[in-house]
């Protein structure tokens, strides 16, 4: 490896590397973490992961919830946390071009001073990395309004597994020569080749926001005010919906006092020149559907917004608490929320749900006690499996936004026919023959190819 990047192998220096805030079913610790500094760096740690055959996990900032970012067996972590700058905001472009250790956060804050903003605002957005949020297409709470990700990157500059880089996409709104890379590495979680340059699409910072808080007796009720917003050609910012148990827990954390004054609450922003007309609207038709509706004030609306953010809790997902991705068609939304109670209820579990509403990409989080050990984890195991089950059957897919990672390779031939597993397999093998890429993530293996493990002193 290139003397000049900067590395450890320390035991007390590794561990934090080992994982992200997924599941765990297999804690592997890496066997070094290298923190490159620039594109050439990247390189030349490929070109000898190459040659030694040796497996490269790329990592951001660890905030991924699906295992994506899970060490596998004698690997490199490969941390873009340092390979963090913005390389250029071109204003009247409305394009940023930036590395992918940036913080979301960071970058809509360089940018609102020109009047502009990065839309996709994951909960994690000042935690989580613009290489973190390519690797899984993520989403956030505005994509009702602005799309995920993928959305929003105009192209990429991508180290292959064998060293070499290649830049794909274009700097326009509109491009279509050649096959679309950008958009298929895009959500390929590391797999494919590492992401070291974006350049992204900025929008319009809105003129104007209201924020609408209804609470409603239940989560049914509740999610039956998404459909009459969206009859109401009402388009929101945001259309977000928590469950009374997350009411709760976030009372429980923060002080708050939101279950008291509701068993469910919508929270929704409208933005732009049209903003409170439109908060007008959607007022009148929550509270004839029974809501109480306040129109909060700026200082309120942050605190619910934030709130909403941190509505996952503090802590990572484990074998006792696992939050899930799922995403219905709207029209089904009120219909999976029933079934998510109802097989709570019969598996024995606890249930929270928050959920993107306006797009149907729910966030439901089953839970047990420590206490509970085989036939708790069994219950708990179940219940996910129902869960992802009743999703796909009313149409739906197993993730939204936070990807397939290592943990949900058990559900993704639920939802993919083997023929389409085996083109993705095929895909794999032409980027990386070696499957030296995050192996064991994002799609299931036909086989073992990485077979050979060397010393680091090698």
């Amino acid at each position: 490896m290139a003397p000049a990047v900067k590395l450890s192998t320390e035991p007390d220096a590794v561990a934090p590397y080992a994982r992200d805030q997924g599941p765990v079913t297999d804690l592997v610790q890496p066997a070094v973490v290298v923190w490159p500094e620039s594109i050439k760096e990247v390189q030349a740690v490929m070109r000898w992961a190459n040659h030694h055959r040796l497996a490269v996990v790329s990592r951001g900032a660890g905030t991924g919830v699906s295992g994506g970012a899970h060490a596998t067996s004698n690997c490199i972590v490969l941390s873009l946390e340092r390979m963090n700058r913005i390389l250029d905001i071109r204003v009247q472009d409305e394009v940023a071009v930036v590395e992918p250790g940036v913080i979301n956060g960071d970058l809509n804050a360089a940018v609102a001073p020109h009047g502009l903003m990065y839309a996709p605002d994951p909960a994690s957005y000042r935690r989580s990395t613009i290489g973190g949020n390519v690797a899984t297409n993520a989403g956030g709470l505005r994509c009702a309004k602005y799309g995920v990700t993928r959305d929003s990157v105009l192209g990429l500059d991508v180290v292959l597994a064998d060293g070499s880089l290649i830049r794909t996409g274009h700097q326009t709104f509109k491009g279509v020569a050649g096959y679309d890379l950008t958009g298929l590495m895009v959500g390929s979680e590391g797999t494919l080749g590492i992401v070291v340059g974006v350049t992204v699409r900025l929008r319009y910072l809105p003129a104007d926001t209201r924020t609408i808080a209804a609470f409603f007796p239940d989560l049914a009720s509740a999610a039956a005010g998404v459909h009459a917003v969206g009859a109401a050609r009402v388009q929101p910012s945001i259309m977000e919906f928590l469950d009374g148990a997350t009411l709760e827990v976030l009372d429980r954390i923060h002080g708050s006092d939101l279950s008291k004054r509701g068993g469910a609450l919508l929270l929704i922003q409208t933005d732009g020149f049209g903003a409170q007309a439109e908060a007008d609207v959607v007022r009148g038709v929550l509270t004839g559907l029974g809501g109480t509706v306040s129109d909060e004030g700026a200082d309120e609306a942050a605190r619910l917004m934030d709130l909403r953010r941190h509505s996952r809790g503090d802590e990572v997902d484990d074998e006792y608490r696992v939050g899930e991705d799922v995403a219905v068609p709207r029209s089904r939304l009120v219909e999976y929320v029933g079934k998510l109670q109802a097989m709570a209820l019969a598996h024995k579990v606890r249930l929270k749900v928050v959920a993107h509403a306006g797009d149907g990409n729910l966030h439901p989080t089953f839970w047990i006690s420590t206490d509970e050990g085989v036939a708790g984890m069994a219950r708990l195991d179940a219940a996910l499996d129902e869960s992802v089950r009743a999703a796909l059957d009313c149409g739906g897919t197993i993730t939204g936004e936070h990807g397939v990672g290592q943990y949900k390779l058990r559900w993704l031939a639920w939802e993919q026919q083997e023929e389409v597993l085996a083109l993705q397999r095929s895909i794999k093998q032409i980027f990386d023959p070696l499957n030296i890429l995050n192996p064991g993530k994002a799609i299931p293996p036909a086989g073992d190819v990485l077979k050979v493990g060397v010393p680091l002193d090698n």
